[in-house]
């Protein structure tokens, strides 16, 4: 049964220091939600409190109805996959999935009953009996995930489960733990630092930078709307060109600034958070567009697309992706070249430090 998980008020300080300030999410029943920070953002440390490795400092983690945080580990019914999968050396593949089974003192025929299920479902039939030491790092993984889901339990966490993996493989591996997630039906709480990995695999995203929660939102809505300036420069390729404000309207370098997108709220200072792709190539300023002027720097070639860095005044620069698989048409141009920049209006992510 999907399980409701209402994390609020969480911090956790060491020494003084503050891993995690003040964190508050709420769940939804099966929802898939990535933690996303930076290297010592705090996010396996939040990850490590639900799994009850971590005594929180203060905070509440209820997981239907009751409170989790009174709980020790070993009773809060939670599957857990780690970075480095843990497995047993000693134990064959079988015998590492039946060992939480073991703990909880099953029969053994029930016990080799959920086992085969287990393996079934991670796709691993037939090798309940190889050694752990002759399986590729994917059926490791996939070992590890049956593991967690063989008893079935409230939640899944995971932590950083694909970081060893190859490219190709990492990128194999999130479609079928997606899948798997879909099957079960199971809500799953999952840490990674690859932006990529967040946006692809997960339901809603929190990001966490200095132990504090920047954004938490679908991954289309954090791409396209982020919160502030660390959020848009965290997620995908981003440049920033600064803009002024006066009486509620924004200008760049002098010139008119739209944008259909509503205004951050706050003070700080407001700024273009430009995507490469949304970027078109111009030979003359559009009175339809946001527009900028640019002097080519130089170009990189990366396959299906050129990356176009263009100076702009006041030593910013922007990227621009071109060619077949970016929005604006290829041209042949070199470093020196001058070029205008334009960006719809509905493109026009403003930001605040």
């Amino acid at each position: 049964m999907p399980t409701q998980t209402s994390i609020k008020n969480v911090c956790k300080t060491y020494d003084g220091f503050a891993a995690l300030q003040d964190i508050s999410l709420e769940i939804r029943p099966g929802e898939f939600v990535t933690l996303l920070g930076p290297s010592g953002s705090g996010k396996t440390t939040l990850l490590m409190v639900l799994a009850g490795f971590v005594r929180a400092t203060s905070g509440s983690v209820v997981v239907n109805g009751a409170e989790f945080l009174l709980k020790p580990p070993h009773k809060r019914d939670i599957g857990m996959v780690f970075q480095n999968y843990a497995l047993f050396p000693h134990m064959n593949v079988a015998q590492n999935v039946a060992y939480p089974l073991r703990l909880r003192k099953l029969p053994r025929k029930e016990i080799d009953a959920k086992v085969q299920h287990a393996l079934s479902v991670v796709r691993l039939d037939g090798l309940g009996e190889r050694n752990i030491g002759h399986l590729s790092g994917g059926q490791r993984q996939r070992v590890a995930l049956a593991r967690a889901i063989v008893f079935e339990p409230a939640i899944m966490l995971m932590d950083e489960p694909l970081s060893a993996l190859d490219k190709q493989l990492r990128e194999h591996m999130q479609i079928e733990i997606r899948r798997l997630h879909e099957r079960l039906n199971m809500t799953t709480i999952y840490v990674t630092h690859d932006q990529t990995e967040a946006l692809t695999m997960s339901d809603r995203i929190a990001i966490i930078n200095k132990g504090r929660l920047a954004q938490f939102d679908t991954p289309a809505a954090i791409y396209e709307r982020p919160a502030s300036k660390f959020v848009a420069d965290f997620i995908g390729e981003t440049a920033f060109v600064p803009l002024d404000e006066a009486s509620g309207e924004l200008t760049a370098f002098g010139q008119r600034f739209h944008s259909s997108i509503p205004l951050p709220d706050g003070t700080g200072k407001p700024w273009l958070a430009l995507r490469p792709d949304r970027a078109i190539l111009l030979d003359h300023p559009d009175d339809s567009l946001n527009c900028l002027p640019g002097v080519v720097k130089h170009q990189v070639y990366q396959g299906n697309s050129n990356l176009l860095y263009v100076s702009l005044p006041q030593d910013h620069e922007i990227m621009i992706r071109c060619g077949t698989g970016g929005a604006a048409p290829a041209r042949h141009l070199v470093p020196g070249d001058r070029i205008t920049v334009g960006v719809r209006a509905e493109d026009s992510i403003v930001v605040r430090d």
